[in-house]
């Protein structure tokens, strides 16, 4: 391409038309490539159209890198545009829609800058040798999971296969997302490259040690034996968002907290759990609890607000036991400045402080692994709470009022840190998705999307590690540092032993 750009507007007015047709296209491609690597993301989770949308980033320059990474993202987080209108933050409703937009364009920004880096260093390593493409396979993997522990990242390639491609999601019980990200890179060089045996081969060698991990986590053998069955009720509340403070909502809440601790003595659960958010700050119970309560709330720490997971014990009114939200949503609960500014965020709870990074719960009815909504994206927090001792994992959210993509990416990512951990995973949201997933990442019990309701779910307490709770991404950085010195290795010595 580049030779025909050259000569186009030498010769004659063919080739001229030609060459002002190849440039049209020189964006057009990445652009739509972007497009469709959005739509391929969860929930639809199309992985051979996402590997198809890959392979124009091995040959693109930082330009085109730009236009796919921001496309990919403006696709695979609309949901953001849910947030309009504003007007119940005190927002008018001229800014509301501008303010949103403005919001996913920040977003896709930041991911078509990240996108142009990445393109940048492959052409500059020289996109057809095997050690670029390896080592930039690894480095696209190992930034998904470094950008998880900053604000602005939700969702990448690691969690793409779900919920359709279990198998090869399975690599991230040995990885983590970043080697499930670093391997779909890796097809799509090879597609690339037209290199169709290769290709098989790494496809089929993926899914077979993706398949083995997951058969192990069944049966027992890498995620530890089951130590014992936990059954909670749920509690599904439904409460619109831009309500829920109101009197008459708060009042609906306590009523079905009452109906579920009702529920959960004749069903023999150990504990009521509820969303994220659900108890007002200071808010005590109307009567001592019945039950223990595992619920989201907020609390005071000196002059600063949390939120955070509540425990209260049984016949006790106040918590006694807590775990502070750590990662705090960008422009919804944390703003830069905010506090200069009067603003905080595009949230009813806005103006928030971080807790402690640890996601570690001690509980009676079980050590848990703790993600409180946004959190749910960093795999490696929850990691880290399983080697702590951690037996299962709870995540809590809101997630009103987005849509329904929302809910569904927010339910891949949970079978993802299930795979990953070898624990089961319970999810409570206030709309959606309340669910139990196992811990080879099938989901094993749902309650309907956006439904008011109390229902039971049971889970398994499990011990022992599976590779990436051991060793998370050491292996990838440690595989990445030697491609380094590879390539620093003086390149007449490298091609004197056949290495390109």
């Amino acid at each position: 391409m580049r030779d025909h750009q050259g000569r186009g507007l030498r010769i004659d007015a063919d080739l001229l038309k030609d060459w002002l047709i190849i440039r049209s296209l020189y964006l057009w491609l990445p652009l739509g490539a972007g497009l469709l690597a959005g739509f391929a993301l969860p929930p639809q989770g199309w992985l051979p159209l996402l590997w198809l949308a890959l392979v124009p980033l091995w040959g693109a320059r930082p330009r085109a890198g730009f236009a796919w990474g921001a496309a990919a993202v403006l696709v695979s987080h609309r949901w953001l545009l849910a947030l309009h209108p504003l007007d119940w933050l005190g927002v008018p409703s001229p800014l509301s829609l501008p303010l949103v937009l403005g919001v996913l364009a920040v977003c896709a920004l930041a991911g078509g800058g990240l996108v142009a880096l990445w393109c940048g260093l492959v052409q500059w390593l020289g996109p057809r040798r095997w050690s670029t493409a390896l080592w930039a396979a690894l480095v696209w993997g190992l930034g998904e999971v470094l950008l998880a522990r900053l604000p602005l990242f939700w969702i990448g390639l690691g969690v793409a296969p779900l919920p359709l491609d279990r198998p090869l999601a399975g690599l991230a019980a040995l990885g983590g997302a970043g080697l499930v990200a670093a391997v779909q890179l890796l097809i799509s060089w090879l597609l690339w490259r037209r290199a169709w045996s290769a290709l098989l081969l790494l496809i089929l060698a993926a899914h077979g040690l993706g398949w083995g991990a997951l058969a192990a986590a069944g049966a027992g053998a890498s995620a530890g034996p089951a130590v014992d069955s936990l059954r909670l009720q749920l509690v599904q509340p439904a409460l619109p968002t831009r309500q829920k403070f109101e009197l008459a909502q708060q009042r609906r809440l306590l009523a079905l907290l009452d109906q579920a601790q009702l529920e959960a003595g004749r069903n023999g659960a150990a504990a009521v759990v509820l969303p994220e958010g659900s108890l007002l700050l200071g808010q005590p119970l109307q009567q001592p609890a019945a039950l223990p309560i595992l619920a989201g709330g907020f609390r005071r720490e000196g002059l600063e607000e949390r939120s955070s997971v509540l425990w209260i014990a049984k016949g006790a009114l106040d918590p006694s036991r807590w775990l502070d939200k750590h990662r705090l949503v960008p422009l919804g609960e944390w703003v830069p400045g905010g506090e200069w500014l009067n603003w905080s965020g595009l949230s009813a709870v806005g103006g928030l402080s971080p807790g402690l990074p640890s996601r570690y719960l001690a509980l009676p009815i079980g050590a848990v692994g703790v993600a409180i909504c946004y959190e749910l994206s960093d795999g490696t927090g929850l990691a880290q709470a399983v080697r702590a001792g951690a037996q299962w994992l709870l995540v809590v959210a809101n997630l009103d009022p987005y849509p329904a993509q929302l809910q569904q990416q927010y339910l891949a990512l949970a079978q993802l840190r299930a795979i990953e951990t070898g624990r089961w995973l319970l999810s409570v949201a206030n709309t959606g998705p309340s669910a139990v997933v196992d811990a080879q990442g099938l989901v094993r019990g749902q309650l309907p999307v956006g439904a008011s309701l109390t229902a039971p779910l049971g889970l398994e307490r499990r011990q022992g590690l599976t590779p990436y709770d051991r060793w998370g991404e050491t292996p990838l950085a440690v595989l990445a540092g030697v491609l380094l010195l590879f390539r620093a290795w003086p390149k007449g010595r490298r091609d004197a032993a056949g290495w390109h």
